[in-house]
């Protein structure tokens, strides 16, 4: 990694080898700011106050040995990075006002996609992950990554029926509590069908009724002037003398006809005049026949006047015209045919909830006894890793509780609360010592006893489930003597399966390491470049005398630390 402008840190280069790195060095040098560089890179949360005074921005590269076939290298691939071979290279940019860059192979990303990658590909845990671990929530996440795919599917299944269940009860609940709002829009959708239905309206009947109305309310009017237009164009019975236009279009016909054969352009005028007479004559009998047809009833009209008040009715309250009406009735019975469905749906829904209840319940049992059996090998396995690490009495178990709740499911003959991970509780205890009772083990551990537990879990899971790189922030704070000498010892036979990045203040465990690497500040109060120095051979040994007694020059602490290195080398 290249780290700038971060924190105490001006601009470092930090190498970290395969195997087991130490990073030691002076309280606040800056050995944190390494762990927090690779926590960046890996997605961690950017934070302003980190920073360098007068810097404009923290930047931290990093370059990751990743096999092509890798799903973290498939991964980035997928987002448009480049391998430079087994390489990925990653940038992290933190500006001074808190805004954050991430680049992957040579491509912008999502800060969110670092975070997927860094699941497989480091872990990292310092004393917040310590506090984490106390959380019941990480210790079921603990037992569940242990147990691997015997869990993992089993938790799927219940997952899938978990997000059914919610999802049906979520609606039958919804249709149960508007149960009174239905039916009352029920009940005013089937008076309005029923209004309709008893006027039995037909389409465009309102506009033909309008019209008859009008004719009716007009009659004697439109028959006085059908009779006096038909007298004009036929004559009238009562005044044989009074000419009429037909007779005198018919004279004027008979005239042009005697001389038509001596113009062409009068007999056509002749031809028309023709025609005109013969339109006369259509025109007065239509005229005669519309007067003779005429109603002129008053109790028609009255019966019109009374079906359009009908009509009018239901046009106030149902659309703006007869068509609007019917087609409100007809949405209508689709929506009372849903709301009388409604009660099926919740027979259904009823049904499906308890079924799903009881295979969630079996569900539940299933993934609870797989969890319970894992449990019982991580305590084992972890129980032995303590008594490596100087706990040879301590005994590690998980206790797996149910809370009970008479509207939770039914497992083991108990209603038991359920959530989206099932039903069980996951308690880590530690008994530290033979007669103790086993406690929590944020309440019965020490800090020193903490640290190891950790580390123990760490190792435990590096078997099952492992990653490439393993970084520990003073995972052995508060451990010390014998007991550090055997967290350094465990710390490097984890480094021959995977790397092991450990900033420490305990020289026995820096002593096993493969790399000992020392962060210093100049004078003037930064780490530079040249402030991450490698440690080999007398130079080593002088870090491990200052870190042992204070002093570089010490013989004691010189000859102490000569022991510690040869220790590390002949039983690490």
């Amino acid at each position: 990694m290249r780290i700038r402008s971060l924190g105490v840190i001006d601009d470092a280069v930090v190498e970290l080898s395969p195997g087991f790195t130490a990073v030691t060095g002076e309280t606040g040098a800056g050995k944190t700011m390494v762990v927090t560089s690779l926590g960046l890179l890996l997605g961690g949360r950017a934070d302003a106050g980190l920073v360098r005074g007068g810097a404009r921005a923290a930047v931290i590269e990093g370059r990751l040995l990743v096999p092509e076939e890798a799903p973290a290298a498939v991964r980035a691939a997928e987002a448009g990075a480049e391998l430079d071979g087994d390489a990925l290279l990653i940038t992290r940019t933190i500006s001074a006002e808190g805004r954050s860059r991430a680049h992957l192979g040579g491509r912008s990303v999502p800060v969110g996609l670092l975070g997927e990658l860094a699941d497989e590909l480091v872990a990292v845990h310092g004393q917040t992950d310590q506090q984490g671990l106390l959380r019941p929530a990480r210790q079921r996440q603990a037992l569940d990554r242990y147990a691997g795919e015997a869990v993992s599917e089993q938790l799927a299944e219940y997952r899938t029926g978990y997000r059914r269940l919610r999802a049906v009860a979520a609606e039958l609940a919804e249709l149960t509590t508007r149960a009174r709002e239905r039916a009352q829009e029920a009940d005013l959708l089937r008076f309005g069908l029923d209004e309709i239905a008893a006027v039995q309206p037909q389409p465009g009947e309102d506009t033909e009724l309008a019209a008859e109305a009008e004719r009716l309310g007009h009659a004697e009017a439109l028959a006085s002037a059908a009779s006096t237009a038909h007298s004009a164009l036929a004559g009238s019975p009562e005044d044989l003398e009074a000419p009429d236009a037909a007779a005198l279009v018919a004279g004027a016909h008979r005239v042009l006809k005697t001389v038509r054969a001596h113009d062409p352009l009068l007999a056509g005028v002749a031809d028309r005049v023709g025609e005109v007479g013969i339109l006369l004559s259509d025109i007065a009998g239509e005229l005669a026949g519309y007067a003779d047809g005429l109603d002129a009833d008053p109790r028609r009209l009255a019966a019109v006047e009374e079906r359009r008040a009908a009509l009018a009715h239901l046009t106030r309250k149902y659309g703006e015209d007869i068509s609007a009406v019917l087609d409100w009735a007809e949405q209508a019975a689709v929506r009372l045919s849903e709301l009388d469905g409604d009660d099926d749906r919740i027979a259904e829904l009823a049904a499906e909830h308890e079924a799903l209840r009881n295979r969630l319940a079996e569900a539940a049992q299933a993934l609870s006894d797989q969890r319970s059996e894992a449990a019982q090998r991580f305590a084992e396995a972890v129980t032995a890793e303590l008594a490596e690490l100087a706990m040879p009495h301590a005994r590690v178990s998980i206790a797996l509780r149910h809370t009970d709740d008479p509207e939770g499911l039914e497992v083991n003959g108990r209603r038991v609360a359920f959530g989206p991970t099932g039903v069980d509780e996951v308690e880590l205890l530690l008994a530290p010592h033979p007669g103790a009772q086993p406690r929590p083990i944020g309440k019965g551990a020490s800090g020193g006893e903490l640290s190891r537990v950790m580390l123990a879990v760490e190792v435990v899971f590096a078997g099952s489930d492992p990653v490439p790189t393993y970084l520990f922030d003073e995972v052995d704070a508060g451990v010390g003597g014998k007991a550090a000498v055997e967290v350094g010892r465990r710390l490097a036979r984890l480094a021959k399966s995977a790397q092991v990045v450990v900033v420490t203040h305990l020289p026995q465990v820096a002593a096993f390491a493969d790399r000992h690497l020392v962060v210093h500040k100049t004078d003037d109060g930064s780490v530079t470049r040249s402030g991450v120095r490698a440690m080999e051979g007398e130079d080593r040994i002088r870090e491990l005398s200052r870190m042992l007694a204070g002093q570089e020059d010490s013989e004691l602490a010189r000859a102490h630390a000569e022991e510690l290195l040869r220790t590390a080398r002949g039983t690490g």
